[in-house]
């Protein structure tokens, strides 16, 4: 729908009309083929029509107007720019935009009384589906893809940008299908792509602030950015993934993924012939090293206590093993990257606060992982570790609520078999609704 307050200028626009204007506006750098920036238009145009007479909006394709965005500093797409009185304000947002960072940077170009007063016109909308989505990775793109080539109207909410823990890994070489190592985004990109064309709507980066799921077969609900939208389902699947748990040393975040990896069937054949660390101790990071010696020269296991956890067997394997050399009473303290690209660890002994630092090829963590089922209700039930137990047919204990993915009681968690999971719901909950229907008709 075309947004009378929104206007797509050039660069010579830019400096003719609006660089010296005094007027406040806010600049929109996009790109095409951008799965942020598709993110971001509903919320800007939003945004649009309630500040528009007050604000100015613009967009600009920044792929057509490089110099411009190079002058500006913009390198990324979306990057979105608040002025006012010919100066920048506030703070830039990059990637994926929610609705609450555009109107806190809003507050800065308009009056306290105009900002309350335009709030109070919004107007809440509920939407019906016949399945909801939460979680846009790919257990959650496979249910989609299937659901809505199956003509159910189908939606995917994610908190975040679509594409879960395989967006953030560099390579993968294990999906069947590829023929060769693609890049997690790309992978996701295209599964994006294929949900989108098979009829899924797709919201994300939004805030869930509530979720009702029904405990007897009634219609499920979900609420977006405090009750801007309500959006109510016949059936859920559930597939917000899990998270490796993080070591909470300084850097991690920023290398997540560009030398710090939490999966060593993903990247473990990209460290051929190199030198790596792993830390922990329990099972995974045990199992994890065995299986990576495979590939590495030699590899410096890091465990914070001073004995392994992992069982017996697999442990002593591992300290009988010549790749494996073992550190007890250790944590990273601090990550960095050194200009030839090696990762540059700053470790400190427990035991008598000594620190050291030491330089490697790469850095695996395994320390664990944890479902995200935050925002689940404790009706569903859970295993020892919190994830959602289900049948094989990936329904839970709550009719009408399947549970996908990495969040869900099981033994191998991969990309491959996440794509089942999410194939076996999206099939079955269309069995689902049709009985849904039926009841309904029968009740009336």
């Amino acid at each position: 729908m075309e947004n009378s307050y929104i206007k797509e200028i050039d660069t010579q626009t830019y400096y003719s009309e609006v660089a010296n204007s005094k007027e406040p506006y806010v600049l929109d750098f996009y790109s095409d083929e951008c799965a942020p920036c598709e993110s971001l238009a509903p919320k800007y145009e939003e945004v649009a029509y309630l500040f528009g007479e007050n604000v100015r909006f613009y967009k600009i394709f920044r792929q057509q107007n490089r110099e411009l965005a190079r002058e500006l500093g913009v390198s990324s797409s979306p990057t979105v720019i608040f002025f006012k009185d010919r100066k920048e304000v506030g703070t830039r947002l990059r990637g994926g935009i929610k609705k609450k960072e555009l109107f806190r940077e809003i507050q800065n170009l308009v009056s306290e009384n105009i900002f309350k007063e335009r709030l109070k016109s919004k107007k809440p909308r509920t939407e019906d589906y016949d399945v909801l989505i939460l979680g846009g990775g790919p257990a959650g793109m496979s249910a989609a893809i299937y659901a809505a080539q199956a003509k159910l109207k189908t939606v995917i909410v994610d908190p975040e940008l679509t594409g879960g823990q395989v967006k953030i890994t560099h390579l993968i070489s294990n999906y069947p299908g590829t023929g060769k190592p693609v890049n997690g985004y790309e992978l996701m990109d295209l599964m994006l792509h294929q949900a989108k064309d098979s009829g899924a709507q797709v919201i994300a980066a939004v805030d869930i602030t509530g979720l009702e799921i029904s405990e007897n077969g009634g219609m499920h609900r979900i609420i977006i950015d405090d009750g801007d939208l309500t959006l109510c389902a016949k059936s859920i699947i559930i597939s917000t993934g899990a998270k490796p748990r993080n070591t909470g040393a300084k850097g991690e975040s920023e290398f997540r993924g560009m030398g710090i990896s939490y999966c060593a069937t993903c990247d473990g054949k990209y460290y051929d012939g190199k030198d790596i660390v792993v830390i922990g101790g329990g099972n995974s990071a045990v199992e994890e090293s065995l299986f990576l010696t495979r590939f590495a020269n030699k590899i410096q296991l890091i465990q914070n206590l001073e004995y392994l956890t992992a069982n017996k067997t697999s442990a002593d394997k591992l300290l009988n093993h010549e790749k494996i050399q073992v550190t007890y009473n250790t944590v990273v303290t601090e990550f960095s990257k050194l200009p030839n690209q090696k990762m540059l660890l700053k470790l400190k002994n427990l035991k008598d606060n000594t620190e050291s630092e030491l330089e490697t090829d790469g850095v695996f963590v395994f320390v664990g992982m944890q479902p995200n089922t935050e925002l689940l209700p404790n009706s569903l039930q859970k295993d020892q570790w919190g994830y959602l137990i289900t049948n094989e047919d990936m329904e839970t204990n709550l009719p009408g609520v399947y549970a996908v993915g990495d969040v869900r009681s099981k033994r191998i968690r991969q990309a491959a078999t996440a794509v089942g999971d999410g194939a076996i719901a999206g099939i079955l909950a269309e069995k689902y609704v049709e009985e849904f229907d039926a009841r309904i008709k029968r009740s009336h």
